[in-house]
């Protein structure tokens, strides 16, 4: 069923051998990035055929217009893309006149595309013969800097290989560039410069509406086997486009090799009258440097990365590869140094969601900056949040809510709601709860109860308010009812009683009464300026609160003990996911989508997401009822669902479906499970694979405020080890079929509980107790 066409290796994604059909999808899979910017892994040479060109700058968006047959009243008048912007890489390498490009030779050999992931470098080499019959040997490599996050270098070699002759290198920015998702065709910049002065060519242009300044600036230099020689360049600038060409002779076996230095500056960060002199002496200061410093400074900072984000499986090559490609994905995407950055969907891979901002962040990728980066990072997740609180109250103001009730987008880069499909804009307003979900996520870990005056506290009331206004009083069911919705589980449309929207939606309540009782207990000179600000009346409020915490129905079978995903659900006809033959999966891509509503299939967690969010307040008993219940009916044709049944599936003792689900979510795209890993990669998934492996077969859990371990070794695997950062120390965790131990690398002491048993764990020291592997 899927097309396994790389090689497994611990640190590094290969590709051997140079096929047509694999190139959308290797472009998705090399992506390199580093918070600030990021790009497809598209040639630097010319390449004419079948490609996705793409280089995106976190944060730089713009408003396509809403394209739907109907209108309805309420929709978002656009939906935000993420834009593919300058092209710095371009190259066109010309050989005795010929142009160099792998779609038109002869003949390619020995191709070979590695991204290697310890230290962050897409790499690439072949053999190209031309139609002429002349062969040339190349070697590329380049990087975005996570030191310089506004700096990206490449080094290209070509060596004539059974001739010696001219070679004509042409370095090139091109900013008139498109989005292949555009809802009508339209280039969504416009031109304001471009030139060379003092040996830097930029190129600068501007967002259309939203007037987004960017200038982006390169150096090049030039050696022949390894000694410096000029680059004597023409250059041509016109419309969008810049270009800097050499031409050199170059005898049979030497080496010529081009390194090419760029600067992306935006207006986010900059003054727009001096973009272009701020990118010419970044350029020429990274050009200054030189690559292998550059390189070197590079490699050095992902290596440090590494050593509190990396997990190392023994005696699993596949899980190895799978988990390391998660983890170096979710960390060049968002390095947490700017609140008013966030995680897209498919981050700096493609262009699909829009790229823009959506539930997934609180709910998959808070847990691993929470554990693997400084508070500071997570915190900037939950700020994001605070900063866009106004536009969630104008949100839910468009759908007849008042009161400063919030409604936070589904899809959103500055909190505007922009995602066009009426039962996700309207309904599936779930995703409040996962907002409200990562304020308590991010205290229970970190313990910065102090957040709440700086902005948790409001949150939640928004979105209290709002849940406070959605459920109506059912006379007939004498309990409170939420109609019209759309669960996670988006194979269902416009239903009623969803028992996760239900469920999370009291348990809001509840927390934003305790937030609130803490506040006034422990900060109460905050706290009266909030009431004052947000108008909160705790009289009226809570009491409507209280009534709607004890008397929310939740619909279930007493029959079958479960706890039913909506209305009507047993109505359907109760089939499960081996029913269906293969050539029908996935059925998003095979059935109608009237077939897939009045079927009982399941896209991703629903119930089960609920169980694993609130899995502090269920017995293991009831979780795996409805675990059985509702996995057999599950798909998992969402890349967000294999996590969340890896864990709980963990939990009950189900090693085969454990392993099973750890192996789809940690290889999804590297195996392109779904088919469609050439529109971009599955980013906030991601870090749910990393879950996977530490809350689910590491056993981490919080209960309470303190931190518990119940850990279950899958049995394919030798060992796991692990690192996490717990309020102040490093904790280093080792799993083998002996037993767990738990070491203090360094920092404060550490309190946590193995199996039930308690360990104070002060710097350098460690605790150890037999473990459970799951046979």
């Amino acid at each position: 069923m899927f097309n396994k066409y790389t090689e497994v290796h611990p640190w590094k994604i290969i590709e051997k051998g140079w096929n047509a059909s694999n190139h959308p999808k290797s472009e998705s899979l090399f992506s390199i990035g580093n918070g600030r910017m990021g790009q497809r892994a598209n040639f630097e040479e010319t390449y004419t055929g079948k490609s996705l060109q793409g280089s995106y700058i976190a944060g730089v968006y713009y408003p396509d217009k809403t394209r739907v047959g109907w209108w309805k009243n309420g929709y978002p008048e656009y939906f935000a893309k993420v834009l593919n912007s300058c092209n710095w890489i371009g190259l066109k390498i010309t050989v005795d006149g010929e142009t160099l490009d792998i779609n038109t030779a002869a003949a390619v050999n020995d191709f070979y595309r590695e991204l290697d992931m310890q230290s962050g470098l897409l790499k690439r080499s072949f053999q190209a013969t031309l139609p002429s019959g002349k062969i040339v040997a190349v070697q590329t490599e380049r990087f975005v800097s996570i030191v310089n996050d506004e700096i990206g270098a490449l080094s290209y070699s070509i060596t004539p290989i059974n001739f010696s002759g001219s070679i004509e290198i042409c370095s090139y920015l091109d900013f008139d560039v498109e989005n292949e998702d555009s809802n009508y065709d339209e280039k969504f910049w416009e031109s304001v410069s471009c030139g060379q002065e003092n040996g830097t060519s930029y190129v600068h242009a501007k967002t259309k509406k939203t007037g987004f300044d960017v200038s982006v600036a390169m150096r090049n230099s030039s050696a022949v086997d390894g000694a410096a020689v000029a680059w004597d360049s023409t250059t041509e600038a016109t419309h969008m486009y810049v270009c800097e060409c050499a031409a050199f002779n170059v005898p049979q076996g030497q080496l010529l090799q081009l390194n090419k230095f760029a600067a992306v500056l935006s207006s986010m960060n900059h003054e727009a009258a001096r973009l272009d002199t701020k990118a010419a002496a970044s350029a020429t200061a990274a050009a200054a440097q030189g690559y292998e410093a550059l390189r070197d400074e590079h490699a050095t900072a992902w290596h440090k990365k590494w050593e509190t984000s990396d997990i190392e499986i023994e005696g699993d090559a596949e899980a190895q590869q799978g988990i390391r490609f998660n983890i170096f994905h979710m960390n060049q995407t968002f390095t947490g140094v700017d609140d008013r950055l966030n995680i897209g969907p498919k981050g700096f891979t493609g262009e699909k969601y829009g790229g823009s901002t959506y539930w997934d962040t609180e709910a998959y990728c808070l847990p691993f900056y929470l554990a693997t980066a400084q508070p500071e990072v997570a915190k900037n997740l939950c700020l994001y949040r605070y900063k866009q609180l106004d536009k969630a109250i104008e949100n839910a103001g468009k759908l007849g809510f008042t009161s400063g009730a919030a409604l936070y987008p589904m899809v959103t880069m500055n909190g505007e709601e922009c995602h066009n499909e009426w039962e996700i804009t309207f309904e599936e307003i779930h995703r409040n709860a996962a907002i409200a979900y990562g304020v308590f996520d991010y205290i229970r870990h970190t313990q910065d109860w102090g957040y709440l005056a700086e902005g948790g506290f409001e949150v939640l009331l928004g979105i209290s308010r709002f849940w406070s206004q959605r459920v109506n009083w059912s006379e007939e069911k004498e309990a409170y009812v939420m109609l019209g919705v759309t669960g996670p589980n988006e194979y269902e449309n416009n239903i009623n009683n969803n028992w996760y929207t239900n469920r999370m939606a009291a348990w809001t309540l509840e927390w934003t009464l305790e937030a609130y009782n803490w506040l006034k207990e422990n900060a109460a000179d905050a706290l009266s300026p909030i009431a004052i600000k947000t108008a909160l009346n705790t009289d009226t409020e809570f009491a409507k609160w209280n009534d709607i915490i004890a008397k929310m129905y939740y619909p279930k079978s007493e029959k079958l003990g479960v706890v039913l995903q909506q209305d009507g659900f047993l109505d359907k006809e109760q089939l499960t996911a081996d029913d269906l033959s293969l050539d029908e999966r996935p059925i998003n891509q095979n059935w109608s989508w009237d077939r897939i509503l009045r079927s009982i299939f399941i896209k991703q967690a629903d119930v089960l997401q609920g169980y694993y969010f609130l899995n502090h307040l269920y017995e293991q008993e009831e979780v795996k009822r409805n675990f059985d219940f509702y996995e057999p009916k599950t798909v998992h044709e969402s890349s967000l669902s294999p996590c969340v049944h890896a864990i709980l599936a963990a939990q009950i003792d189900y090693p085969e479906k454990a392993y099973e689900m750890y192996l789809r979510t940690s290889r999804l795209d590297i195996d392109d499970y779904n088919r469609e890993v050439h529109e971009g990669l599955h980013i906030t998934s991601m870090a749910g694979t990393w879950m996977s492996v530490v809350q689910g077969f590491g056993g981490m859990k919080i209960r309470g405020e303190e931190l518990h371990f119940t850990p279950k070794l899958p049995a394919q695997w030798k060992g796991l080890t692990f690192s996490i950062l717990w309020r102040g120390a490093t904790l280093k965790a080792t799993l083998t079929v002996e037993g767990m131990t738990i070491e203090n690398v360094s920092g404060a002491p550490a309190k946590f509980a193995i199996d039930g048993q308690w360990f104070e764990v002060a710097e350098c020291e460690k605790a150890s107790t037999a473990a459970t592997v799951m046979a």
